[in-house]
């Protein structure tokens, strides 16, 4: 398989205007792409663009034609990586449907919308990546986070699947799955306290573990703290005990305050 090299490959990056976006493009720029940055916020994602010399272009991917409209924008891409998502945190029962159905199309069926456009070119010209940035939460459930878990337990299956089918052809596909970010995403852009021992890495720590993941063609690369990235393993594998350990730490108070503080990103 031809490998990426990052100098002068044309990456679109979705979910630019957040906070680990902004790191993953400012680390992008550095190492020579040629970046296409797209968000829902003109005026941070047009401030960004301009100041690392790159494209802009405003699409809400929660909207099926603004997601077919920015494949045809953004012309030719050698790596797509696919990092915008909305939190969907809360109880199902509290989440009102369009919230769920946002969450869905934005998470989920915008990255494979995504993949199933520009895939066949990269293969054509033998030699692309896919990279779908995932969560822990696609590994671990939570206790009123059903809907962003589900949104990312398929992303995780959709990348691994991926990755086999489009093993010959050139593409490489790569998962990577943060734990708990600081300064940026969805827990950086809130004041929870975690429980004692659940740390958590930086979004430029992120944006270089994506680089070394697309110039290698890693399949999985995981950002976390080691306690937390093997509670994640054993969540997967005896979800039941894992339940009850967060329970334990408090994990349905931290449910709760994830709920109330990210209720206006839904």
């Amino acid at each position: 398989m031809a490998r990426v090299a990052i100098a002068g490959a044309r990456v679109l990056l979705t979910g630019a205007t957040g906070g680990l976006g902004s790191a993953l493009a400012r680390r992008l720029h550095a190492g020579g792409a040629a970046l296409t940055l797209t968000g829902r916020r003109g005026g941070v994602l047009d401030a960004l663009a301009a100041g690392l010399g790159a494209r802009a272009i405003v699409a809400d991917l929660a909207e099926r034609d603004q997601v077919a409209w920015l494949v045809e924008q953004a012309g030719e891409v050698d790596v797509l990586i696919a990092n915008a998502a909305l939190p969907g945190s809360g109880r199902l029962a509290s989440l009102e449907q369009v919230a769920i159905d946002r969450a869905l199309e934005v998470n989920l069926r915008a990255p494979a919308a995504l993949a199933r456009a520009l895939a066949p070119a990269m293969a054509a010209r033998g030699r692309g990546q896919l990279v779908f940035v995932g969560s822990l939460s696609g590994r671990a459930p939570s206790a009123g986070a059903s809907v962003y878990c589900a949104t990312k337990f398929g992303l995780r299956g959709l990348a691994l699947s991926l990755r086999a089918e489009l093993a010959s052809s050139g593409v490489g596909v790569t998962l990577v799955e943060p734990g708990f970010i600081r300064e940026a995403g969805m827990y950086g852009d809130t004041d929870i306290s975690l429980p004692r021992g659940v740390g958590t890495r930086t979004p430029d720590e992120v944006a270089e573990a994506v680089v070394r993941a697309i110039e290698r063609n890693r399949g999985i690369v995981t950002v976390a703290t080691p306690g937390l990235g093997s509670g994640a393993h054993i969540a997967g594998i005896v979800p039941d005990l894992a339940a009850w350990a967060s329970r334990r730490m408090g994990g349905e108070d931290l449910a709760l305050q994830f709920e109330r503080q990210q209720s206006e990103k839904r």
